[in-house]
């Protein structure tokens, strides 16, 4: 016990004790531009050493659920910067969670003129809370490798944006049934193409992003969140010794 309120030192990272607030969605958000009320919120919280914000769009197609924060607009920035700002004048340092919902989205939840995207057109068994009520998941639409290089740079400049919005650095939320993950499973991305199939295919969407990332604001800066065995959002299971290898191969990739 003694240890957890010491400070922290590896890497990058100093910390001023071994807290860390794991990321929790509050919809508090209004048109998606995080708020005074947000900033009190991070502002309660700030004994942990290190917090991780709720998850946050990089793109308007990855708004999934009602009232979510982005990250890819000025004004988005902006509101961030009263968060970190906050988080930071109680000494600790704030994460921020990078999260595109994927097909486990309702398009009314979406801004205007945006659908819902999946690495294939399969649609999410289940219900989605929405501001009219709970309804099935929309079908989504399956991104080309156009729309699939489209992403990618979204969550490089949402990066981007995140440390300037004075973001120690970013999580990417690639758990929990979420497009990342959507991508590493056989049963939910049947693309044939360079992002499925393979092993190797299957986490090209994941490692790409990475890497481009890490160029971009530095490798100590960032963060991977997986759920090897998860099976909320209607994630099918797979077999294990592939689950296994999937992962062992993603952790080995990321590694480097």
């Amino acid at each position: 016990m003694k240890k957890l309120f010491t400070p922290y030192n590896k890497a990058a990272l100093q910390l001023k004790n071994h807290v860390v607030m794991a990321p929790m969605t509050r919809s508090r958000a209004i048109g998606n531009v995080p708020s005074d009320l947000m900033a009190t919120y991070y502002k309660q919280r700030s004994g942990a050493g290190l917090i991780i914000t709720e998850g946050t769009s990089p793109s308007p197609e990855g708004l999934g659920y009602p009232r979510i924060p982005g990250i890819f607009t000025d004004a988005q920035v902006e509101g961030w910067k009263l968060v970190t700002n906050a988080v930071h004048e109680s000494g600790s340092k704030i994460f921020l969670q990078l999260m595109h919902t994927g097909r486990i989205a309702h398009s009314s939840n979406l801004p205007e003129g945006y659908q819902v995207v999946g690495l294939s057109a399969v649609k999410a068994a289940g219900e989605i809370y929405t501001d009219t009520g709970m309804f099935e998941y929309s079908a989504p639409t399956a991104l080309d490798e156009e729309g699939i290089a489209h992403i990618i740079q979204d969550h490089v400049k949402a990066a981007e944006n995140a440390i300037a919005a004075g973001f120690d650095g970013i999580e990417l939320h690639g758990a929990h049934g979420y497009l990342l993950e959507q991508s590493l499973n056989p049963h939910v991305n049947n693309r044939i193409d360079n992002y499925g199939g393979s092993i190797e295919n299957r986490s090209r969407l994941t490692l790409e992003i990475i890497q481009k990332i890490a160029t971009s604001i530095g490798a100590d800066n960032v963060g991977l969140r997986i759920s090897p065995f998860l099976t909320s959002n209607d994630m099918p299971a797979y077999a294990e010794a592939e689950v296994h290898e999937t992962y062992v191969y993603l952790a080995r990739e990321v590694n480097q």
